[in-house]
């Protein structure tokens, strides 16, 4: 665009705010540029405008005027002004300002009238210093004070005539003040009992307060405005955000210059959109200024300074950059500062829990962010690693991602806990492939398990590339090609990797992280979900070349910055991705990382223990219905027998998910797993108190001893476990 199409669109502009025509030929002349004038429409279209009567721009001249010479161009209708303010823009944000103000009144009530005390002191103070003056002035107008220095004047320059007259007049002036003023005094107080006889206390009450109020203005301070009775408070961010607070963060932080410009004005932010009310805070989109060498990513970079100097938590702030998408730049960021920490309280109930069905392609129901926003999250051609601290909600949020998939009957779950805890054994109901524990047994089921999943990930490429262009355009897994050729979703979830990499040797740890790497990287287009987690994200326990490829990370609290970025990645926390800022009241609550710059803060829906179980029978119910009930969880005796109605005895099933991975156990690695599985129940268990409890389950062992590893000690064999239950519920499918 040349310099004239510029100086044109700023003079169209001009012509619009004030709604004249200008000549643009002429212009062009004054400021000697060429006479070629671009169109109308062009002008139109950069200036952002249209014409008043909405037809197409011409650059056709209007018609003569005998008022004045033919100009030309286009007239334009000025831009109307907004009629309503900002906090009537929508009808929540009315609510939350109304609803605001109401709490402004009431902090403001609250306040004054916790310093009612003070503010009584004070008039008091004011009302005896008034009282004081105008007794002195009483005595001053009595004795004819005014005449004090000329005396004094006369007496020290030694004319002694003139103070002798001065004398006298001043006394004369005493003999007639002083009755009227004890006349002034007397009439007061018959004025007063007359009152007090005919109107009785009230009106002596308002007399009195209209003399105590003229004692308290007299009592006023020499050069005092007003009575300045009231404290003026500074009252908290939730209260009330001013633009004068966040200019002043800022500049404290060194995001704005501190010192004032050329013309004498100090820089500040420029509010896009003024500071409103949403939700329990205050929300605004704000640029930095130009000149000041900084950007948003500095801003976010700066958000626990930032926090401090609002007087909040950083908790409470949350920013994000404002993209150009959406209208923004590098400059251009959103703020929202709630009033109190947004994530305590009572966790929502995951509408997971009273879904019949859900359909994995679309996005999992998973939280709500720090204003109540729900958060869903598409898992296709995804994979996902969960971290953080122990005790903090990470296995309750993982697992909301794999109980999505338990609604669909065309999911097919393969699950491996290295704890071996009970969190995910209700998944014996439902999964394909089930390993728990990380003993020698259960890494050599978990290598065996993704063995399989190389190998059908593998078959599944070939049947796609097989299929012809108008099946399978993309190459990839599609709902039509699923169902057609029996291709489920394969949804994989492994917790408590660090378990598993730790108990491992090099080779196997290796081989394994190469397996995972592989189901990560190139699964997702044969519908592969991979969903991992781990206690311990460091470069042993999680190596960081299976880390970099997950395209979807969430963390619970941990323990500082480098922690945060080693799950969610490398300088997300200086973006502002930082779960090192949650406390341990935040359970359930992590940093979600769903791109490169995209992140927030969620709370997590909730679906406990017992929930999750109950989703376990709903889903193997809908895979009986469907066909789709496969591998382990056609097999297993435990399960089965849940089905049917059939209550195995507690110890006997704890047993049966202790030996999961073998025939016979000796007692001492049962007793270990038992405690690993239920410390609090097992934790003080024997030998002989196992078997006291099995025998009074019905347990019949055939050998009190059983062989393994050459080693012939006391234990149990699975099949004799198994002999509690029916025989019709222990045939394996």
């Amino acid at each position: 665009m040349s310099h004239d199409d510029v100086y044109d669109q700023e003079a169209e502009v001009w012509s619009t705010a004030n709604n004249v025509v200008v000549d643009l030929g002429a212009e062009r002349a004054r400021r000697g540029g060429a006479p070629a004038m671009p169109s109308v429409d062009e002008l139109i279209a950069a200036a952002g405008l249209v014409k008043a009567d909405g037809a197409p721009a011409s650059t056709a001249a209007p018609a003569p005027d005998a008022a004045g010479p033919v100009l030309e161009g286009v007239v334009l209708r000025a831009p109307a002004t907004q009629a309503r303010p900002a906090w009537m823009k929508d009808a929540d944000t009315a609510r939350d300002t109304i609803g605001h103000f109401g709490d402004w009144l009431g902090w403001h009530a609250r306040y004054h009238a916790a310093r009612t005390p003070v503010y009584a002191g004070r008039l008091a103070a004011m009302a005896v210093r008034g009282v004081a003056r105008g007794a002195w002035w009483g005595c001053r107008y009595v004795v004819a004070a005014e005449f004090g220095p000329s005396m004094r004047a006369a007496r020290r320059a030694g004319q002694w005539a003139e103070y002798r007259q001065l004398g006298a007049e001043r006394g004369a002036m005493m003999k007639h003040r002083a009755p009227r003023a004890a006349a002034a005094v007397g009439l007061s107080v018959v004025l007063v009992a007359v009152v007090a006889a005919m109107a009785g206390m009230i009106a002596l009450t308002a007399a009195g307060a209209v003399a105590f109020g003229a004692a308290v203005a007299g009592g006023r301070k020499e050069g005092q405005e007003g009575l300045a009775v009231l404290d003026t408070p500074e009252a908290p961010v939730r209260v009330d955000l001013a633009p004068d607070h966040l200019n002043a963060a800022f500049r404290a932080c060194g995001l704005l210059p501190a010192k004032a410009s050329q013309d004498g004005e100090p820089a500040a932010l420029r509010l896009v959109s003024p500071i409103l009310r949403d939700g329990r805070g205050w929300a605004a989109v704000l640029d930095l200024p130009r000149g000041s060498g900084k950007a948003a990513k500095d801003v976010l970079g700066a958000r626990e300074a930032l926090a401090a100097e609002l007087g909040v938590d950083e908790i409470q702030l949350i920013m994000a950059r404002v993209r150009a998408s959406a209208g923004g730049h590098a400059g251009r960021l959103s703020l929202w500062v709630a009033d109190d920490d947004p994530y305590i309280g009572t966790p929502v109930p995951s509408p997971l829990a009273s879904m019949d069905s859900f359909d994995i392609w679309k996005p999992i129901p998973f939280g709500q962010d720090a204003r109540g926003v729900r958060v869903d999250v598409e898992v296709m051609w995804q994979s996902m690693f969960f971290g953080g601290l122990p005790r903090r909600g990470k296995t309750f949020t993982q697992r909301l991602m794999t109980a999505a998939g338990l609604l669909d009957p065309y999911v097919r779950h393969y699950v491996a806990d290295g704890k071996g805890g009970a969190d995910w054994m209700p998944m014996r109901a439902v999964a394909h492939r089930l390993v728990m524990g990380a003993e020698d047994d259960a890494i050599d089921a978990l290598k065996a398990m993704l063995a399989e999943l190389i190998t059908e990930m593998e078959r599944r490429f070939k049947v796609l590339r097989d299929l012809p262009p108008s099946i399978c355009p993309e190459g990839k897994l599609t709902p039509a090609i699923m169902r057609k050729y029996n291709l489920p979703v394969i949804f994989v979830t492994i917790d408590e990797l660090q378990e598993y990499f730790t108990a491992m040797e090099k080779a196997d740890k290796e081989a394994v992280i190469s397996d995972l790497c592989r189901i990560a990287r190139r699964g997702p287009a044969a519908g592969f979900i991979s969903n991992y987690a781990s206690q311990r994200p460091d470069a042993d326990s999680v190596p960081t070349k299976l880390r970099e490829i997950i395209t979807l990370r969430y963390s619970t609290q941990v323990v500082d910055k480098t922690s945060s970025d080693m799950v969610l990645g490398k300088g997300k926390a200086a973006m502002g991705a930082d779960a090192s800022v949650l406390s341990a009241e935040h359970k359930g609550v992590g940093v979600l990382v769903t791109g490169p710059a995209d992140f927030v803060t969620v709370k997590a829906d909730l679906l406990d223990g017992p929930g999750f179980a109950e989703l376990c029978q709903r889903g193997r119910e809908l895979r009986i219905k469907a066909g789709q009930l496969t591998g382990d969880a056609a097999g297993d005796v435990q399960a089965a027998a849940d089905a049917a109605g059939f209550v195995i005895p507690s110890i006997v099933s704890d047993v049966l998910d202790v030996m999961r991975h073998a025939d016979r156990m000796h007692t001492t690695d049962i007793l270990t797993g038992l405690v690993n599985l239920d410390d609090d129940t097992y934790g003080d268990w024997t030998g002989e108190r196992l078997a006291a409890e099995l025998d009074a389950a019905g347990v019949v062992r055939a050998s009190k001893q059983v062989k393994i590893d050459n080693r012939n000690l006391a234990g149990y064999r699975r099949a004799d476990i198994e002999g509690v239950i029916p025989p019709e519920l222990t045939a394996r499918g």
